[in-house]
């Protein structure tokens, strides 16, 4: 990734945070705080991994996302709709009556959704469903899922990382945004499942531990999933990150986990996020010469 691929993915990143304080003010309700630490990881995944195709939602040869933390659809909205699949002006109907983006993803409804997700613990298992149809149909799609750290405490993903084990589904690439905080505090007072890194090489996956805000380890990451092809080890990322990034009053603040900004909020966090995006902007317009 040069400089440059690197100051643009960083501008759509702040973009992706605008579009989920847009949506989440709009809506008076939503999940602020996961869907800005995985700002990055959208951004990443639909703007450089994904094989996808946004005039084909619906393509049979694209590989697949599941969002198994569906309550950060917020995030998952606004990359989907700046990489095209619907317009953007759309993200300020969420959770709306009569809206196609509701408070988790439908598959049915939005345009570039896999897997309709909400109830924590379930997305995993359907991605390791995806991933060995298609072993098994013969297809070299990449199936990705993204997990938070306080979804985990759920007993199906760990016999969800069983199967992928034991079927070696290494096309499947789980990520877990471990950003320390879910809805009653601090992930390692409410159900520390510490140390994930020995746990998930113990389930035999090839695990890589980078800071899911930095897109030179995520570009590092997603480099030694594409290596890991033919190993019959699935992959893990264990995402560190921070909740809320981008807006300083919701950065490490667990209040942030399921409510919206009020006016006076939503101005202070635009005006946080606009102020980085143009400084992002002259910096391009800088090194263009």
């Amino acid at each position: 990734m040069t400089p440059q691929e690197k100051k643009q993915l960083q501008v759509m990143a702040c973009k992706v945070r605008m579009g989920v304080i847009e949506g989440v003010h709009a809506a008076k309700s939503g999940h602020p705080g996961g869907s800005l630490s995985a700002a990055d990881m959208f951004t990443y995944l639909y703007f450089k991994e994904l094989r996808v195709d946004p005039e084909n939602p619906h393509w049979e040869d694209r590989d697949r996302f599941v969002l198994s933390k569906g309550h950060t659809a917020p995030g998952l909205y606004a990359a989907l709709a700046l990489r095209g699949f619907f317009p953007v002006e759309d993200l300020v109907t969420l959770r709306k009556m009569g809206s196609y983006l509701q408070g988790h993803p439908n598959m049915n409804t939005v345009p570039g959704v896999d897997m309709s997700t909400g109830s924590l613990g379930q997305g995993i298992s359907v991605a390791c469903g995806m991933a060995l149809a298609a072993k098994q149909s013969g297809s070299d799609i990449n199936v990705y899922t993204l997990l938070g750290d306080g979804e985990i405490e759920e007993g199906e993903c760990w016999e969800a990382f069983m199967f992928a084990n034991h079927y070696k589904l290494d096309n499947l690439c789980i990520m877990v945004d471990v950003n320390g905080l879910q809805i009653d505090g601090p992930t390692a007072k409410v159900m520390n499942s510490e140390p994930l890194d020995q746990k998930m090489d113990a389930f035999g996956f090839n695990t890589i531990v980078c800071n899911g805000n930095s897109f030179a380890d995520l570009e590092q990451a997603f480099k030694m999933f594409d290596l890991s092809h033919g190993s019959g080890k699935p992959t893990c990322f264990l995402l560190r990150t921070t909740k809320g990034l981008g807006v300083s009053y919701m950065e490490n603040a667990v209040d942030w986990h399921g409510k919206a900004p009020n006016d006076e909020e939503y101005a202070q966090a635009m005006t946080e996020l606009r102020a980085a995006h143009a400084s992002l902007e002259k910096e391009i317009e800088f090194n263009n010469g």
